[in-house]
């Protein structure tokens, strides 16, 4: 297993830093064409690696970082919970908005190293955890932010029920999305909807429009 710090000087080396698309006031380092990601993949992965998911910025991810810098009084001296962090884009708009601690969960290593390099080039402080926080206790938040967690049947059945405990304990649930195939249409409430890029599928200079919900 390759050390944090081997990935961040990695990351540092092979990505570029550049604004946000959509939200050009947060800096992250994104992958091109050069990056070279898959020589992050376990040595004994194969052909089982997982996509480099946090390398890319997502619609979800990116409807709830305009979100939160557009309203900031929906984070402001609370405590936020990053659910699927990706590359930290959530979490640092919700640091920049004046959230008062921000998580961060990440499943893949590669994702929790650029969450820290990211959080340091924008400035806020957040706390990144590795692993799947989903069959683990409920956190000490006030907030849980999801950003496109609802492209797969099984994930989003576990994520949903993961969530379902957040809101027994009294967290604010919000979720990002573009209109995945297995989001809970029935458990959401509009909250926002903005037009954003969904730089995962490639269309970086395209925009789709993209809703925050409350989840209940």
């Amino acid at each position: 297993m390759k050390q944090q710090s081997d990935i961040a000087d990695f990351i540092v080396a092979n990505m570029h830093v550049l604004a946000a698309p959509s939200v050009p006031e947060i800096r992250l380092y994104a992958a091109h064409p050069a990056s070279g990601l898959w020589r992050l993949a376990p040595d004994d992965a194969g052909d089982e690696a997982p996509p480099p998911y946090w390398a890319y910025q997502w619609a979800g991810g990116l409807v709830l970082a305009r979100h939160f810098l557009d309203r900031p009084e929906t984070v402001r001296g609370r405590r936020v919970l990053d659910l699927g962090a990706g590359s930290g884009l959530v979490g640092i708009a919700a640091g920049m908005a004046g959230a008062r601690a921000v998580l961060a969960a990440e499943v893949d290593s590669n994702g929790v190293a650029a969450i820290g390099l990211n959080a340091a080039l924008n400035g806020v402080d957040i706390v990144a955890v590795s692993g799947d926080v989903t069959g683990g206790p409920v956190p000490e938040v006030d907030v849980v932010a999801v950003g496109d967690l609802f492209y797969d049947a099984e994930l989003a059945e576990r994520v949903s029920g993961f969530l379902d405990r957040c809101v027994a304990k009294g967290i604010e649930v919000l979720i990002g999305d573009p209109g995945r195939a297995h989001l809970p249409h029935a458990r959401l409430r509009l909250v926002a909807e903005h037009a954003v890029a969904d730089v995962g599928t490639g269309h970086a200079a395209t925009t789709k429009p993209s809703a925050v919900y409350s989840f209940g």
